[in-house]
């Protein structure tokens, strides 16, 4: 069976989240946040996060800015400019214009995990781009942590 989660990292302290990585038995994390470098992140941020990771979990870690929104549609989202709905409808068509499947033939998503940083995957894009992989890849079962 093929699964592939995701994790958001807000709300999390940094016991929780290697934790529950451990605890599924990640084996690569797959960061597909726009921006991975923020102030806000704490221990989440690229470089930090890459080394917390091998240390703490053995677990591999991939930027795929690939998977990220445009920051005009992030944008539009968070300042209310675009609902939830609109906003799904534009990644999904932005996703699929990227043509991921040829880019991304070469990951192994099976124990791999999807991370942003909103607290849930309802209203995230991981939640999208979970679906989306699910769908292109064949991928069994998509476990939200």
């Amino acid at each position: 069976m093929t699964n592939l989660y995701t994790i958001g990292f807000s709300g999390k302290n940094a016991k929780t989240f290697f934790e529950l990585l451990k605890h599924n038995k990640v084996q690569t994390l797959l960061d597909v946040r726009l921006n991975n470098v923020s102030q806000l992140a704490g221990y989440a941020k690229k470089n930090d996060l890459a080394y917390f990771l091998e240390k703490i979990c053995n677990i591999n870690y991939i930027h795929l800015p690939i998977l990220a929104p445009t920051k005009e549609i992030l944008d539009g989202y968070k300042n209310k400019k675009i609902s939830w709905k609109d906003y799904e409808s534009k990644y999904i068509t932005l996703i699929n214009e990227r043509q991921i499947e040829k880019i991304l033939k070469e990951i192994n998503f099976d124990s791999s995990c999807l991370l942003c940083s909103e607290k849930t995957a309802e209203q995230c894009h991981r939640r999208l781009a979970a679906n989306i992989l699910k769908d292109k890849f064949l991928l069994d079962k998509i476990i939200h942590l």
